[in-house]
């Protein structure tokens, strides 16, 4: 199955542009979200340059958002750039794990491989094993407990588009 950002661009601005005033758009160095201002008439989600996962990942974190934080630039969001110490690394790990899960979730309804990203190459180890469990428990926990409602109407904008059901992965398939 190919997958191509452009594909979850008009996904996305199909089912979010017109209620909640919001874009996705690629083409970032780095990936930003930007509230509508004086020069721009919607939000803007941007993702790294065309890259699909950046983009699932970027939608992860406007889902989470909540009105107050998608008014604020990067959703008000701390980010410590790669070389973090093990301290901010495990905070990078607590913020991450919704966003991952539901990041995960979008990766399953379009058919395509997650991989959790620790982003912490030059800095203190991290444990992506240890981390990648704490964020598939996040998920098995949004699947019990619902997801947000915007994430679940991507979740079945994607499933409706890729021809796939959403499922939770087997124990074996978490790597």
């Amino acid at each position: 199955m190919q997958h191509d950002s452009a594909d979850l661009v008009r996904l996305f601005n199909a089912s979010f542009e017109a209620g909640y005033n919001t874009v996705l758009m690629g083409g970032g160095e780095e990936p930003l979200y930007l509230p509508a201002d004086a020069g721009h008439a919607r939000n803007r989600i941007i993702f790294t340059r065309d890259y699909f996962a950046s983009a699932l990942h970027e939608v992860a974190h406007w889902c989470i958002a909540g009105p107050r934080r998608r008014r604020l630039p990067d959703y008000g969001y701390w980010y410590r750039p790669d070389g973090r110490n093990e301290a901010q690394q495990r905070e990078f790990e607590r913020v991450e794990e919704k966003p991952q899960a539901l990041e995960w979730a979008f990766h399953i309804a379009a058919g395509s491989d997650f991989r959790a990203s620790a982003d912490n190459l030059s800095g203190a180890r991290a444990d992506v094993a240890a981390f990648r469990r704490r964020i598939l428990e996040r998920l098995f926990r949004y699947q019990a407990t619902g997801f947000p409602q915007r994430a679940q109407r991507f979740i079945d904008a994607l499933c409706g588009f890729y021809g796939t059901r959403w499922q939770l992965p087997s124990v074996t398939s978490t790597g």
